[in-house]
């Protein structure tokens, strides 16, 4: 049973996103002014936070996608900036070398990050805005095998398509995605609201 409080915090982050998601659209001319209005209340009252990605899995991000696959509840982003990211957050975002692929990835650094690198022969480079890097999180992995950030480079914000906030391995090994703690927080009431874990299990593609 969702409390009321809840509610109220899931209620208050689709308003948000609602808001961001038409003022979006506007200033790029899908829709005018007199159409603001009615898109923001339709965001509202029928669309969702979340979307469910099947990934065919890898070891890049064991243990949180298995190798075998699963299924990712994605909380949708309407709007790309470091108040709405964190390092520490777990992305899917587009392939920086096949563009029409997926992965998941994890934000080590963002605009204004100076990177530096453990080799002294490389020149250490501050993140330039809109800019991120990614790392697997198994740190085993050599980085043409993890295809991170130490393979491809920086990634634009705008390749990020969500954060991941529940994984579903299997229909009994399943659980939030540890992401940074204002993430958390902030996706706590989406996950009470939206989660449906026996839906994820029923569509499983794996």
């Amino acid at each position: 049973m969702v409390s009321l409080s809840t509610w109220f915090r899931y209620a208050a982050h689709k308003f948000e996103y609602s808001i961001s998601l038409t003022w979006k659209k506007y200033n790029v001319g899908q829709i005018n002014s007199t159409e603001l209005t009615d898109a923001i209340w339709k965001n509202f009252f029928q669309g969702k936070l979340t979307f469910t990605h099947w990934t065919k899995g890898g070891e890049a991000m064991a243990p949180i996608v298995s190798p075998t696959g699963g299924a990712l509840l994605v909380r949708k982003l309407a709007n790309l900036s470091p108040t709405q990211v964190f390092v520490g957050d777990v992305v899917l975002l587009q392939d920086p070398e096949k563009s029409d692929d997926l992965i998941i990835r994890r934000l080590a650094a963002l605009e204004g990050y100076e990177m530096v690198s453990s080799d002294e022969k490389d020149e250490p480079f501050v993140l330039e805005k809109d800019q991120c890097w990614v790392l697997a999180d198994n740190q085993a992995l050599k980085p043409k095998e993890a295809r991170d950030s130490r393979l491809f480079g920086p990634v634009p914000m705008t390749d990020i398509l969500g954060r991941v906030i529940y994984s579903l391995r299997t229909a009994v090994d399943h659980g939030p995605v540890e992401n940074s703690g204002i993430a958390m927080n902030q996706d706590a009431p989406v996950l009470a609201v939206e989660l449906d874990v026996e839906e994820m299990a029923k569509n499983n593609k794996t």
